[in-house]
């Protein structure tokens, strides 16, 4: 399907397409369209956009997946803007709102602090896209379902997508948005159990793994949706996400003589979340301003530190950086508290006709925890194998960042090399970028990055033009 500017019309596409840089992004979660939409708001000349994803209807990613209306994003309103510049444009459109308005009139004249549901977000974002469509006539908009399978260089500096369409395969410009994997389960969706399970489940009993926000929005929608039975969470390491607090915590943190080891780092954080509460701010704030610094501090440290990170401390980073709003976080409390939900700490394994087999941290020995519902909320990291990154790696387009998290890139997304040589043309924006950039999976960091790398598109492709 080909849109070209949503008031031109449609004769002269193949004509344009041909005559100007053209474009493509593989995937339409939000990091994608948040990239197209930074393309089409900064690239001030004619192109020609192509998205690719294998799934026909947009899902938006993992960030706002199996979206219900019980669902709860876990950032407020005031970090979820689009545009560049504006923080308060999510919070102008709900205002703009009037059926939302109506539903949540306490929170009248502004909704900055508040949290949304993911549907409620996704409809902005789309909406948005619609917007800098409409209002860019010079360029075109190509959706193809058809997976990607390679990504090569061709004669020309140009870049070949290899694909199940051979049409119009070379392009300019490559940005992958692929978010955690092309092929990532849906956390809501119910991994099917064989009958005979049922039968040998005492009692009704359910099974969650993982333990990030999407669990407790599972757990927190089974029982919305009258679910009485036992739930049992199995997290590797023991960790749930905390809360945020009841108002806005405004971002603190002490930038005087950051530390550089790691040691260091984490003795300097604790600190710093000790003297905020006693000066009666909370750790939270302190959390919220080490996002502006986390890049520094985690650049420079040796390779061996940071997989120390990654195998001991990522864990409880991000149950303190992706928080639950504190209305859910009460909800968790109580099911725990009420034994209703029970927390386990180990790893799962394979599935039998029965359950989960299962081995509980500090043990070698293998235990069957039987269920009749078992459902992965696990947030899948990239598949490096896949075959799509494996042709960058061969083609020598991309390289694996220092703890194979996904691919290494700066700031703007462009992949580098040993060489320390970026690859022109290649972009890889939102969480593919993660173990280079710490925190690009939420999404004030997704938004900056979108824009950095729709800046850097036009300047390579019009230079004389000035972006705005």
């Amino acid at each position: 399907m080909t849109v070209q500017g949503l008031f031109s019309a449609r004769a002269n596409a193949a004509a344009q397409i041909s005559a100007v840089p053209r474009i493509a992004i593989v995937g339409r979660g939000f990091s994608g369209m948040m990239t197209a939409i930074a393309l089409m708001k900064t690239v001030r000349a004619p192109f020609h956009l192509q998205l690719f994803d294998p799934n026909s209807s947009v899902s938006g990613g993992q960030a706002l997946a199996s979206a219900r209306s019980s669902t709860i994003l876990n950032t407020r309103v005031r970090d979820l803007s689009v545009s560049v510049g504006d923080n308060d444009d999510f919070n102008d459109w709900l205002c703009s709102n009037a059926a939302f308005r109506a539903a949540v009139p306490a929170a009248i004249p502004g909704f900055r602090q508040i949290f949304v549901p993911k549907e409620i977000f996704s409809d902005y974002v789309y909406q948005r896209f619609s917007e800098a469509l409409a209002a860019r006539r010079d360029i075109t908009v190509q959706v193809c379902n058809d997976p990607v399978v390679a990504i090569r260089r061709s004669h020309g500096n140009r870049l070949l997508l290899e694909s199940a369409n051979p049409a119009n395969p070379l392009f300019d410009t490559v940005i992958l948005a692929t978010g955690y994997g092309l092929t990532a389960p849906d956390a809501g969706e119910q991994d099917a159990s064989p009958v005979r399970a049922q039968r040998l489940v005492a009692r009704p009993h359910a099974v969650l793994l993982g333990s990030g926000i999407r669990v407790v929005d599972q757990l927190l929608q089974l029982r919305d949706s009258g679910y009485t039975g036992q739930v049992t969470i199995i997290s590797r390491r023991g960790f749930l996400p905390q809360s945020h607090t009841p108002n806005s915590a405004d971002p603190v943190f002490p930038v005087e003589a950051l530390p550089q080891s790691l040691p260091e780092i984490v003795r300097f954080i604790r600190q710093a979340c000790r003297e905020a509460e006693e000066e009666g701010r909370s750790w939270q704030s302190v959390m919220n301003g080490l996002r502006k610094h986390a890049r520094s501090l985690w650049r420079p440290l040796p390779a061996r530190e940071k997989h120390q990170f990654n195998r001991h401390l990522r864990a409880i980073y991000d149950s303190h950086r992706n928080r639950l709003p504190e209305a859910m976080h009460l909800r968790l409390k109580r099911e725990l508290a009420e034994g209703r939900t029970v927390l386990r700490r180990g790893r799962a394994g394979r599935r039998g006709l029965s359950g989960l087999f299962f081995t509980p941290a500090g043990s070698a020995a293998e235990e069957v925890i039987h269920a009749e519902r078992i459902i992965d909320c696990r947030c899948q990291a990239p598949d490096l194998s896949a075959p799509l990154i494996q042709s960058l790696f061969s083609a020598g387009l991309a390289m694996p960042d220092e703890l194979s998290l996904g691919l290494a890139v700066n700031a703007r997304g462009e992949p580098f090399l040993e060489d320390g040589t970026t690859v022109a043309g290649l972009f890889a924006v939102g969480p593919l970028g993660l173990g280079s950039l710490p925190d690009i999976d939420l999404v004030p960091e997704i938004v900056s990055q979108a824009y950095a790398a729709a800046e850097r598109v036009g300047e390579r492709f019009y230079p004389q033009v000035k972006a705005v």
